[in-house]
């Protein structure tokens, strides 16, 4: 067996002064030899350098070793699949008094930022709470790869976060929760938005004193651009604080009346007849003949009393065909109406309504300060001020403070919305106060059910309600005895046999009554000073919108 041929290169490492032989047989010339040495020190290099990629390979395979993976992930869907009855905290609750705890939370993703590749915060979102999250990558617990995942977590995804509650070194003063946060142990996604979102909940939220700056570079989302993309603009804290404090309006209203003993009633939004005998109502098709869609309760709460009912409230949409584009008119929108019958005088009722509002207005700042805050952040208002014993002005007084500031008006004109707002800003000067009664309007622009002045028959026992200078609710004693309301309504050019069953009701006998309407979108407005009654308005009805 022939022995193995020796590598030339190898040979010239050897310390010895052997001769190394060519192919041939022949010693190798120096200018060889050193070919031999630069061939060698290149497979050196070579080898070196690939024992380093393998190194450096090896190291991030074991960096990228993913021993979160059990923490993080898309939740498959829901299909009520199973039941752990997992106790999921609400965010409210948490404080920096709880550090240490763990807490589950589900929540939208208000905001992520990343940080490096080892980092991400989040702001987390509940109705009109926030709270801050934090991931921080680690070599135990939570990997690279958890990290990037949630970077990736689409704003407005819901999410399930297993977390520790911790104190920050500072206040965290973007969010509401300012003395807590979250240093997230699991996140899973719940539900992933999976389209491109139309504007950022960030710039729907924005404090309008951001626009106000001369340089200010932020985006504003418009009103139609909001009422167009309507469930994703009520996702703001604003918006959600704005329908808690409507609920809160409804809420005080029936609590009150309930307590003074009236009761809640449902009447027909269907009627054969418009209700008030005017023209702005909405024909629908009946089967073979026409309907309206109501105009007020009114009929049927005086029907309701002439069934000794005697105190009585509803809480219904009210209908409007009036082609009236402004701030504070809708074609459809929620009534809060009462009806109470009186022993001797209708300022019995004014009274209670009186009471009602205060009631309203006292508890809304007292259970509700949350809320009004969480919109005052975003629109800044002026507190809504308001006197223990509301401030009743006769319609003829008001009359006079608008002459003593230059309006020329006569005793039985009818106030313009702009005459309105200005004796509204007179009697806050005067009287310190956004909210006040104006007592006996002229009958002449008032319904024909509305009982005249027995002193002058020119004006009416009859009342509105304002909030910032603008009519909320308004009011009267109605006419009770079936004969003097046939005259009435034939004043008024009311065919009586379209409205013969409501006639009929009080044939058989009624108490003298008195009550009145409110429009719930627009106390609430004028309340927050919200300047447009679609933003209290849930999903808003006017001539040019019927969508979403």
């Amino acid at each position: 067996m022939s022995e193995p041929t020796k590598d030339p290169v190898e040979e010239i490492t050897q310390k010895t002064e052997e001769v190394i032989l060519d192919e041939e047989g022949k010693p190798l010339s120096k200018k060889a030899l050193k070919k031999l040495q630069k061939e060698k020190e290149k497979a050196e290099r070579k080898a070196a350098t690939a024992a380093k990629l393998a190194e450096e390979k090896a190291a991030r395979d074991a960096a990228n070793v993913d021993f979160s993976q059990d923490r993080y992930g898309k939740l498959p869907m829901n299909q009520s699949q199973a039941r752990t009855d997992t106790k999921y905290e609400d965010i409210t609750h948490i404080n920096g008094g709880r550090a240490g705890e763990s807490v589950v939370i589900r929540a939208r993703v208000h905001t992520s930022r990343a940080t490096g590749n080892k980092m991400c915060f989040f702001v987390f979102r509940q109705g009109v709470s926030t709270i801050q999250g934090i991931i921080t990558a680690d070599e135990k617990t939570i990997s690279k790869p958890m990290v990037k995942f949630c970077v990736g977590i689409p704003s407005e995804s819901i999410v399930v976060v297993h977390a520790t509650i911790s104190k920050p070194v500072d206040e965290v003063k973007s969010c509401t929760i300012s003395d807590a946060e979250l240093a997230i142990d699991k996140i899973y996604v719940v539900s992933e938005v999976k389209e491109r979102i139309v504007f950022s909940l960030e710039d729907a939220s924005r404090p309008e004193t951001d626009f106000e700056q001369e340089d200010s570079q932020f985006v504003r989302v418009n009103l139609d651009t909001r009422l167009n993309n309507r469930v994703l603009d009520l996702r703001t804290t604003t918006n959600n604080a704005i329908f808690r404090l409507q609920s809160a309006v409804c809420l005080l209203f029936r609590e009150f009346l309930i307590e003074k003993k009236f009761t809640e009633i449902h009447t027909p939004k269907l009627i054969a007849t418009a209700s008030e005998g005017g023209s702005n109502v909405f024909r629908v098709s009946y089967f073979k003949q026409s309907a309206y869609l109501a105009q007020s309760p009114q009929l049927y709460k005086q029907m309701c009393i002439a069934a000794d009912f005697g105190r009585v409230f509803e809480i219904a949409p009210v209908f409007r065909a009036e082609d009236s584009n402004t701030h504070r008119h809708m074609t459809e929108f929620v009534g809060l109406d009462m009806e109470m019958a009186f022993n001797e005088h209708y300022h019995e009722v004014v009274d209670v309504l009186d009471e009602m509002f205060v009631y309203i207005f006292t508890n809304l700042k007292k259970r509700y300060s949350v809320e009004i805050e969480a919109v005052k952040r975003q629109y800044p208002f002026e507190d809504f001020e308001f006197l223990p014993k509301t401030l009743r002005l006769k319609y003829s007084e008001g009359i006079q403070m608008l002459r003593d500031a230059g309006v020329e008006l006569g005793d039985y004109d009818d106030l313009s919305t702009t005459n309105e707002k200005l004796l509204g800003k007179l009697v806050k000067e005067k009287y310190h106060t956004d909210f006040y009664i104006l007592d006996k309007f002229p009958l002449a622009v008032r319904p024909f059910y509305t009982m005249p002045d027995a002193e002058n028959p020119q004006y009416s026992n009859s009342y509105d309600f304002f909030m910032r200078g603008e009519e909320i609710m308004s009011g009267a004693q109605r006419i009770h005895d079936p004969d003097f309301l046939v005259e009435r309504a034939k004043e008024h050019g009311v065919d009586i046999s379209t409205i013969q069953p409501y006639i009929d009701a009080f044939k058989i006998g009624a108490p003298p009554h008195a009550g009145g309407g409110v429009g719930l979108e627009r106390v609430v407005m004028l309340y927050l000073a919200l300047g447009n009654i679609r933003r209290t308005s849930l999903f808003p009805r006017d001539p040019k919108r019927l969508e979403p």
